[in-house]
C-alpha cells in the first residue's frame, strides 16, 4: 500500500530578518540628511508591533517606505505586516505596524475551497489551528496544489513546509 505525501501550509515571519531589516532602516534613517531634523525613528513595540514616528505624516510615510526596501531585501514578504495609517500623536505623527502570523479561519476555508474545487482528484486537506495540511497518495498532485496555490492572490504570505 502507497504511503500518502504531505505537506503544510503555513503563514509565518522570520523575526530575526525583521529585526535585521529594522535595524537595517534604522540605521538609514539616523545617517540620510533628508531625515536630519525630523526626530524620525523606528522600534519595536511589544512582540509583535513596530511604531514608526516622525514630525511630520510624510516623513514617517518615507519611514516606512525605507522599512518596506529593508524587508524585502531581506525577503520577508509585505503582506507579513500591516501598517496602520498615520495618526497624529502630540508633536509626533506615528504608524504602528503589527505582524501577521498564521492563517486565518476564513483564510484557511477559501484555501480547502479553492483546493477541493480545482485540485486534481485524491486530495485531501485538513485545518489544522493556524495552517492547512494537505495530502494525496501523488507527489506530482501535490506540486500542482502547490502551483495552484502560488498563483492566487491571498493577503497573506503562504509557505509550503514539512514536504514529504
Amino acid at each position: 500500500m502507497a504511503q500518502d505525501s504531505s505537506f503544510d501550509i503555513v503563514s509565518k515571519v522570520d523575526r530575526q530578518e525583521v529585526d535585521n531589516a529594522l535595524n537595517q532602516a534604522l540605521k538609514e534613517i539616523h545617517q540620510r540628511y533628508d531625515f536630519k531634523g525630523t526626530e524620525a525613528s523606528i522600534a519595536w513595540s511589544g512582540q509583535d508591533q513596530i511604531i514608526m514616528s516622525a514630525n511630520a505624516e510624510e516623513r514617517v510615510k518615507a519611514v516606512l517606505d525605507v522599512f518596506q526596501t529593508k524587508l524585502i531585501r531581506r525577503g520577508v514578504s509585505l503582506k507579513a505586516i500591516s501598517p496602520s495609517e498615520p495618526r497624529q500623536a502630540a508633536k509626533e505623527v506615528r504608524i504602528v505596524a503589527t505582524l501577521r502570523q498564521g492563517i486565518s479561519q476564513e483564510l484557511a476555508k477559501k484555501i480547502v475551497k479553492l483546493i477541493r474545487d480545482e485540485a486534481p482528484r485524491g486530495v485531501k486537506t485538513q485545518v489544522q489551528g493556524d495552517e492547512v495540511r494537505v495530502s494525496s497518495k501523488s507527489r506530482d498532485d501535490l506540486q500542482a496544489v502547490i502551483g495552484l496555490l502560488k498563483d492566487q492572490d491571498y493577503d497573506a504570505a503562504l509557505q509550503f513546509v514539512n514536504y514529504r
